[in-house]
């Protein structure tokens, strides 16, 4: 079934607030659903709406709190989440932080005690739209095992970052320091299908192609001891600069019952500052030498943006389902 951007926004928008949630901070979170759809991201879109109904309704996200904004320092803006969702604490704090880094031409922006953002990068070309250079932090439920090793210690942890551009951004990227996303593995195992090797060990710490396996045992770190040290570098910014929890205090994301997520998010932006043709020209150098090799495209460029999205009919009519009143 193909649907609009603007009705996939409408539908999570009533289904949010169907289950519990406030009007602007469900707005916020349908922003973003709908946003991953209109770019590919089907993982951080509506794949993810029914557990944010669910946890609504058991109280393990607080849909209708108002975040906190505190400037403690020049360039340092921090904003409690009160155990809600990301966007809207997002959106509160960042006319601060964008000033912030306008100001002193850098700043960063610590969200606490939040729930899962799903998309990172929904939030640093948000940043980037400013003007400014965005990079973002966060972890999730522990999942990934270190290098050789089989237990769970880390989220997959992601890094997101883009560069603003004159009409679009010059570069975007949003990947897990994981192997894969967890929701590859799931979406294989609902289909049936294999998982490459390499994405994951079995719960003895032996590689498996086995969705089910896999999720039984631990995801492994993208190019090994490379992402496991970008993964630590995460957990560290995301729950120690924000004073919310490990990736191992974390029950699965989408699981309906239990504590908050009380995640952290982490972003630094910088200001390229009055002379903002010697990044681009700089850039601009890299971009003409990438376009010779046909194989070779910067990260996020072009970005392809869907409208409408093909979604499957099973999953639309659930959107359809959530979005109706609850008695």
């Amino acid at each position: 079934m193909k649907v609009s951007i603007a009705e996939i926004e409408a539908k999570s928008t009533a289904a949010l607030v169907a289950h519990g949630a406030g009007s602007w901070q469900a707005a916020e979170v349908a922003k973003a659903v709908a946003r991953a759809e209109e770019t590919g991201n089907i993982i951080c879109g509506l794949y993810y709406l029914e557990s944010y109904c669910a946890q609504l309704l058991s109280g393990r996200v607080n849909g209708t709190v108002e975040p906190q904004v505190r400037i403690s320092r020049p360039g340092t803006v921090m904003v409690d989440a009160g155990f809600g969702f990301a966007q809207p604490a997002f959106s509160s704090a960042l006319p601060d932080a964008i000033a912030a880094a306008l100001s002193s031409g850098i700043a960063s922006l610590a969200v606490a005690h939040s729930h899962t953002c799903t998309s990172l990068g929904f939030f640093t070309e948000q940043i980037a739209a400013r003007g400014l250079i965005g990079i973002g932090f966060t972890n999730a439920s522990a999942i990934v095992a270190g290098p050789g090793g089989k237990d769970r210690v880390l989220g997959t942890n992601p890094i997101a970052f883009t560069l603003p551009g004159e009409s679009a951004p010059a570069m975007h990227a949003d990947f897990s320091t994981a192997a894969v996303a967890l929701g590859k593995i799931t979406m294989a195992k609902a289909a049936g299908e294999a998982i490459p090797l390499g994405w994951a060990v079995d719960a003895a710490g032996d590689p498996t192609t086995n969705p089910a396996a896999a999720l039984e045992g631990a995801l492994v770190p993208a190019a090994i001891y490379k992402g496991w040290a970008l993964g630590l570098l995460v957990e560290a910014l995301a729950a120690g600069l924000t004073g919310s929890v490990n990736s191992l205090d974390v029950r699965g994301l989408k699981v309906a019952e239990g504590s908050p997520h009380d995640l952290g998010q982490y972003y630094i932006m910088i200001d390229p500052g009055a002379d903002r043709s010697i990044l681009a020209d700089r850039f601009e150098r890299v971009a003409n030498a990438i376009s010779h090799d046909e194989e070779v495209r910067i990260p996020g460029v072009p970005r392809h943006q869907l409208d409408p999205v093909n979604v499957p009919d099973p999953l639309w009519k659930t959107v359809l389902a959530l979005s109706a009143k609850v008695d």
